[in-house]
Order: structure tokens, then sequence, then C-alpha cells
């Protein structure tokens, strides 16, 4: 789909979330509000977010909800490593300073600091989305795939399973991939088993010699500005997103195609409680994912309306391998992704 024809699409998506807000909207509160505790959560006055997602969704997202329900949002901006570390400093001191945290690194906080919480909005998610001990709940979906740059790749040039990349020794050293793409790793190692798994991507590094980058959204600005040839694998997302800014890049899906959640948890020491269950509530839902959906974001609803409309067709037929890494998950597959990626 043409660049500007994403741009009306995405306007119309922040355009149809504004319009659901009751400042702009005359009929009475959105889904997802919450009147059993909304004067509870206006007492408490603010809500403190701690958030990996980038400043430019977060700020206008949460306006949103700031004027539907008078609870200012005040958020923390870092990336998923820095606040688990962050988070983990000041739960030894006992601090209660943040009371949701909407990163894809949730489950990688110790259990005792994450509440076990219910909302009215969960019954609406894909199942996948919905963590099983209730320490989390999706608000969008990760999946992983490579991406070009239309201007210097051609479309057939591109290989059609990982394999194939290591028939492209001409792309060495113009090929990248982010340092935190452990669970893209673990989702390979679990389809092709590890032993298969572990020597394809060694054959693949060996033949590619790809550049660990830092950052999906940079990686995927720096393949759009044409510093990359090929992402060996990013954000499908982030792709798009770059993509509706009007950059030449686009995905090729790979089978098989791993994905994770961006995951929504409240603490379980919240200094603002029943601000922190609104809060969460709100970031699932519809009004919230169509919003989001309007950057490229994959919603886990089957209510809202992806951009590009086709997202999810393209995935068809692929194997989804979905990975959710627990408290000592990060530092295993961070290990294995420096082996190969990093060798000493």
């Amino acid at each position: 789909m043409h660049a500007r024809t994403w741009r009306v699409l995405a306007a119309s998506c922040v355009m149809a979330a504004l319009a659901l807000s009751p400042a702009r909207a005359q009929q009475g509160d959105p889904a997802w509000m919450m009147p059993d505790i909304l004067a509870a959560a206006r007492a408490e006055g603010e809500v403190t977010i701690y958030s990996s997602i980038n400043e430019g969704e977060l700020l206008p997202l949460w306006k949103i909800f700031e004027d539907a329900t008078g609870v200012r949002a005040r958020i923390v901006r870092a990336s998923d490593a820095q606040l688990n570390s962050r988070i983990a400093i000041e739960g030894r001191a006992r601090q209660r300073s943040w009371d949701l945290l909407i990163t894809t690194a949730v489950s990688q906080l110790p259990p005792e600091l994450l509440a076990q919480y219910d909302i009215p909005e969960a019954a609406n998610l894909d199942p996948r989305a919905r963590a099983k001990d209730r320490r989390w709940y999706g608000s969008s979906a990760n999946y992983n795939a490579p991406a070009w740059n239309t201007n210097l790749v051609r479309k057939e040039d591109l290989p059609t399973s990982w394999e194939g990349f290591i028939e492209k020794k001409q792309w060495r050293g113009r090929v990248a991939i982010d340092a935190g793409d452990g669970q893209w790793l673990a989702g390979m190692f679990a389809h092709y088993g590890e032993d298969r798994g572990r020597k394809l991507v060694k054959d693949i590094v060996a033949a590619l010699d790809p550049v660990v980058h830092d950052g999906h959204l940079a990686l995927a600005r720096s393949l759009g500005a044409g510093e990359y040839m090929i992402a060996l694998n990013n954000y499908i997302n982030l792709t798009w997103n770059v993509q509706l800014g009007g950059a030449p890049t686009d995905i090729f899906p790979l089978e098989p195609v791993s994905f994770h959640m961006v995951q929504t948890g409240v603490s379980a020491f919240a200094a603002h409680p029943n601000a922190a269950l609104l809060a969460a509530n709100f970031a699932v839902s519809r009004q919230t994912q169509q919003f989001a959906a309007g950057s490229g974001r994959i919603p886990v609803r089957g209510d809202v309306t992806t951009t590009p409309p086709d997202a999810l067709q393209r995935l068809a037929g692929k194997t989804l391998v979905a990975t959710a890494f627990g408290p000592d998950d990060d530092r295993k597959w961070k290990r294995a992704f420096d082996e190969i990626f990093r060798p000493r």
C-alpha cells in the first residue's frame, strides 16, 4: 500500500480514538471506564506509568486517558532492560515508585513484584494475551520478520527461507539485527530444534557478518534511511511505522514467525492501586489498540482493524511461535545470542 494512503489511514485511526474520548463524545463513558473504581482512582489523583513505548505514541494516548478520567498520567520512558533494573533496585528499597508497567518484559520480573489482577477488557483479548497467573495482559503483539530497503534490494532477490540468507554473501556487512533479539532466537530454536537452529543461525552469521544494532526502532529507521540493505529480523510494526513515514522499506516474513506480547502489569505495591487498574483496563481496550494500530502496531483483539489492513493476512500460512520469557529466560537467551552474534 502507498505510504500516503497509510498516513491517511493512520490519521483516521487517531481521530477515531480521539472521538471516543468523553471529552469529545456525547454518549457517556467509553467502554473501558470502570465506574465502580472511578471515584477512588480520581481521589488518588495520578498514576505512574513506566513504559518502553516511544513518546510519540505514549504522550497523546495517555492524554486521552487524562481527559476521560481526570487522573494524571505520569510517564517514565526507558528501555525494557533499564526499567526492569530500576524496578529491581526500587523494589529492594521498598519504594512504591511505579503503578503500571507497559513493556515486552513484564513477565521477566520476579512474580512477587507484580499484582495478580482482573480487568473487564481482558475478556476481549486473544487468549495468548492473557497470562495464566493474571500478572500481565497483552496490549499488542510484536511479530518478527526480516525487512529490506526497497531502493537497495530487488524483491525478486529476497530469500524465501532462512537458509537462503547463506547464499547472499554479496550483502555481507550491509545486514543488521538488534542486540535484544533473544526472543526471536528462542523462536528459531523452538521451531528447528536447538542443534539445527543454532547451526542455521551460525551459518547465516558466518555468511553475512551482520551488524549488531542497539534498538529496534533505531534499526528500522536506519534501514529505511539506507544505512543497511537488510534487517535480518525486526518487529514488523516498527518496519511499517517507518514505512508510514514514507521510507522505502517493507517486511518479507519467513517460516517461522515468532512473536511476543507488549505486556501490561500492575505493581504489587502500587501507590495508586485503583488508578493503576483503571489505566490497565484502558491500556488493553479497543480504543487504545485502535489508536496504536495507527502506528502499525498489531492488536490482540478481534475488533480492531490493523494498519495496513492486510497485516495479519501477510503472515497467513506461516507457523507462529509464541515466546514469553520468565525471570531467568532473558539472561539465558542473551547469552545464546551473544555467543552467536558476538563471539569472543
